[in-house]
Order: structure tokens, then C-alpha cells, then sequence
């Protein structure tokens, strides 16, 4: 963020906040859409851009949140604001869970691993695990959300939820990179012996990270039951997943300004281009072939901090 001007900074909170007064209903779901998509990306960037570790199942945790916020919603009559801070409690619970034994492993190999968790996800929801995700039909009926005695119901209600959450995210998690955990997490992303060697507990950050991120991606999927007021499978696959990652790489591992731009362009231009939805798939992979070989770093990389032995030892005191 320090190499945007404060002008720029407050332009863009500024578009945001009367956005809704120019743009007609469908634009504000599409930025709707996007507040959502940076949600997710900002809790995967956690994982990968600031710990290093390769995530591709960040979904799965997207649909415990939202699942869970709907079971209790839909079942028990909870207010499905209320629900948040459980459904990030229960995504980060599960996180633990699946991370635990497989925390230890690196690059592809912990990629793999993700991918197939996501896919156990999805395909019990399929199945009606427990008889609580109703199949593929997924959850209906979820009430709207209250917010001081105000019930969110259009679009533009939806908006300031939405990219407030966004604007709570962004300050705490330049808090976290700027914090102890945040500067371990870096160290480990660079070097993983080198951060053993000084003492870091390795596989401590690990899960910590992978359980703080699934939590967040959680609460993101409250906001989305809430939203859309129905949750099912289809909307939790893999090519979810692989959309987050490709924010995450293409504005900049560790970047949050990065990764803003990156949700701006990977989902607000295919609805400027629907006439070509088709290619999507083509397009999106040509887009990170020419990336990985123009820039690998991505749009908008996070500045590299230089690791002096004082701030190494700083960190895990």
C-alpha cells in the first residue's frame, strides 16, 4: 500500500463508497461479486503469498463457512450474521484437522494433497453428508441478513457488507505482515531451514496459518450464503479454487494492493466480455503463461524485506 499515494488510496475508497449511487443493479453485483472474490484471495494470500505453502483446495473451507452458516440459519433460525464468527471457527477447526499430517510436506506435493481435500468436500456435499447439505440441491430459504435492526435485501445494501469486510480484512492483515507472526511467516516462505535453524517452529506457523486463512475463507462463505440465500455444490468446485489461486500468483504473492487489481481484472473483465465467456478458460491460461514468463513476480509484488539476523531473532522471541 506504501507505494500508492494517499490521493490514489482515497479516489478509490471513494469509488467504492458511491458506486452504488451510479451504477445500475447489475454492475454492483459484479463488484458485489469481486468484494467476495478478494475476500477469498486475501485469505489464500495468507497461506501462499506470505507462509509460501501451495493451497489449491482453498474452496473447501469457502463451503464449510457457508455451509455451516446455512445449517444453523435454516434449521435452528440463528440470524446468519450471527453464525460468522462459528463458520470461520469451524472452516479453520477443519483446516487443523486435514493440515495436521500432511503440513510437513512441500511444493506439488502439498498441492496435490489440497486439491483432493477439496474434492472430498465437495463431493460429500454432494452426497448429503449426514443428511445436512441436501445433496446436490444444496440449502434453501436462508433468511437475509440483519444489520442494527436494518435488513440487507438489495444489491447496493449488500455492497457496504460486503467491501467493509473487505476494508476490515486489508487493515488487519497489513497489521499481521507488519507483526512478529507476520515476519516468521515471511522467513519460512523463504527459507524453511534457515528458519528451523534460527529456532522458528516450522510446522507451529504452518498450521497456524493454514487454520487463520481457512477461517477467514469461512466467514467469506457466510457472507456468500447470505447473498445469495442459497448454497450448493456447483458453487464450491474446483475451478473455484483454481480462480483464487490465479488472483493470488497473478497480482503478487504477499501483495494485498496486488491482489485487489488482480480480483478487478479476473472477475470484473469476463462480464465486459460475456459475448466470449466460451474462451474463458483459453484466454485465463494464455493470460498466466505470458505472466510466469513477463513477470513471475506478478502485477504488483510485495516488497522483499531484508531479513537481518537482529529481526530474525526478533521474530520468535
Amino acid at each position: 500500500m506504501k507505494r500508492f499515494k494517499p490521493f490514489t488510496i482515497a479516489l478509490f475508497v471513494a469509488s467504492l463508497v458511491f458506486a452504488p449511487l451510479f451504477l445500475n443493479t447489475y454492475q454492483v453485483d459484479v463488484l458485489n461479486s469481486i468484494g467476495l472474490y478478494t475476500l477469498l484471495a486475501l485469505s489464500l494470500n495468507l497461506i501462499l503469498g506470505e507462509a509460501g505453502l501451495f493451497n489449491m483446495g482453498h474452496a473447501a473451507f469457502y463451503a464449510i463457512g457457508a455451509y455451516t452458516s446455512a445449517i444453523l440459519n435454516t434449521r435452528y433460525q440463528i440470524p446468519i450474521l450471527w453464525t460468522l464468527p462459528l463458520s470461520g471457527l469451524i472452516a479453520g477447526l477443519f483446516a487443523l484437522v486435514v493440515a495436521r499430517p500432511v503440513v510437513h510436506l512441500r511444493g506439488d506435493y502439498l498441492l496435490i494433497v489440497t486439491i483432493g481435500v477439496g474434492e472430498i468436500v465437495r463431493i460429500a456435499l454432494v452426497n448429503d453428508v449426514f443428511g445436512l447439505t441436501g445433496g446436490a440441491n444444496g440449502i434453501f430459504s436462508i433468511s437475509r441478513p440483519k444489520l442494527l435492526g436494518f435488513t440487507i435485501r438489495q444489491p447496493q445494501e449488500f455492497h457496504y457488507l460486503i467491501w467493509g469486510f473487505v476494508a476490515l480484512t486489508i487493515f488487519l492483515f497489513i497489521r499481521l505482515k507488519q507483526s512478529r507472526f507476520g515476519r516468521a511467516l515471511n522467513y519460512l516462505r523463504e527459507d524453511e531451514v534457515a528458519a528451523e535453524g534460527i529456532g522458528i517452529d516450522t510446522n507451529y506457523y504452518k498450521l497456524a496459518v493454514f487454520g487463520l486463512g481457512a477461517a477467514w475463507a469461512g466467514m467469506a462463505g457466510t457472507l456468500f450464503a447470505a447473498k445469495m440465500t442459497i448454497v450448493s455444490p456447483e458453487s464450491f468446485s474446483f475451478w473455484e479454487s483454481v480462480m483464487l489461486f490465479m488472483i493470488v500468483i497473478l497480482g503478487g504473492a504477499g501483495s494485498i494492493t496486488g491482489i485487489v487489481v488482480a480480483a478487478f481484472l479476473v472477475i470484473g473483465l469476463p462480464e465486459l466480455f460475456r459475448e466470449f465467456a466460451g474462451a474463458r478458460m483459453l484466454v485465463f491460461g494464455l493470460v498466466m503463461m505470458v505472466m510466469m514468463v513477463v513477470r513471475p513476480q506478478g502485477l504488483l509484488p510485495a516488497r522483499s524485506q531484508q531479513l537481518s539476523p537482529t529481526l530474525l531473532k526478533e521474530s520468535n522471541r
